[in-house]
């Protein structure tokens, strides 16, 4: 299973939205797995996809989803004419803000271990804009103004909800089960709590007790899944979260720091100097040129 794992940033890259093309010299995809979520759309042509045992005939206007670790593969007898959309995700980094609603994660686990149906035909698609919502997040992904984020992460809150009344429509139900998982972490999503927490002051045994597990055992998993100690973790998390308070508005360093988790402004300055080779204030003259 091991030699079919494909990497996920979920730090520095929890969505991936992109256009992609069966003339590529990468096609065919080969069976994989990767702990993001995976949604493609059938723009033009013809795909064969498959996700474990699940074998789909995929044309014009149909969509696939992929489950989080779930091995699959794309293919076609005529790959020069295939073109598609591709939407990764880390689930964990998108809610929604109903109080009576799960949180994502916890609902399409739930989706799967019911087995509910990851494919849906152009006439499905057509009723939750499928085809808009991946054409605007594809271009906010590569033009990246102000707020593009926000605007993916909106998008894509409309398409799996979309996909949720889908499901809801051949008797797929959201119960008590569902909202026991949401207050749940393991070492699959705790990435959603440090995110959450950053600012707080957390420790990493903060984070191993959430997880339920010893901090040495929570220490070598983490490393093998994300690639980078916990600690190292949080320290590129709150650089990513400065810069962009750096970038898009004009809060001084010490709003910032206490913001982003760090301990004061000289600690925000020496890692943002570590990292990018620049200090904060240098970095953001160098972006209003």
């Amino acid at each position: 299973m091991n030699t079919l794992y494909e990497k996920s940033d979920s730090l520095n890259s929890p969505i991936e939205c992109f256009m992609d093309y069966g003339s590529r010299c990468s096609f065919p995809i080969k069976p994989h797995w990767h702990y993001f979520m995976e949604i493609i759309y059938i723009f033009e042509g013809h795909a064969e996809v498959r996700s474990g045992s699940t074998v789909i005939s995929a044309g014009r206007g149909d969509m696939a989803l992929f489950h989080p670790k779930a091995v699959h593969s794309i293919s076609s007898d005529s790959p020069d004419d295939l073109r598609y959309g591709v939407i990764k995700l880390d689930i964990n980094c998108i809610n929604m803000t109903a109080d009576y609603a799960p949180k994502f994660r916890s609902i399409f686990s739930f989706a799967e271990q019911r087995g509910m149906s990851i494919y849906f035909d152009n006439s499905q698609t057509e009723a939750i804009e499928a085809s808009r919502i991946f054409e605007n997040c594809i271009k906010e992904m590569q033009v990246r103004r102000y707020g593009y984020n926000d605007i993916i992460r909106s998008d894509i809150s409309c398409l799996l909800v979309g996909v949720l009344r889908l499901w809801q429509e051949s008797k797929f139900t959201i119960d008590s089960e569902v909202f026991a998982d949401d207050g749940v972490y393991d070492i699959y999503n705790i990435t959603e709590y440090i995110e959450e927490n950053l600012g707080k002051g957390i420790k990493v045994t903060d984070i191993s007790d959430m997880c339920r597990m010893s901090y040495s055992n929570f220490a070598k998993k983490f490393l093998r899944i994300y690639g980078k100690t916990c600690k190292e973790y949080m320290e590129e998390l709150r650089y990513i979260k400065a810069r962009e308070f750096l970038l898009f508005t004009d809060f001084d360093l010490t709003y910032i720091s206490q913001e982003t988790g760090f301990s004061d402004c000289s600690h925000l300055i020496k890692t943002f100097k570590q990292k990018s080779g620049l200090t904060p204030k240098q970095f953001r003259s160098g972006q209003r040129l």
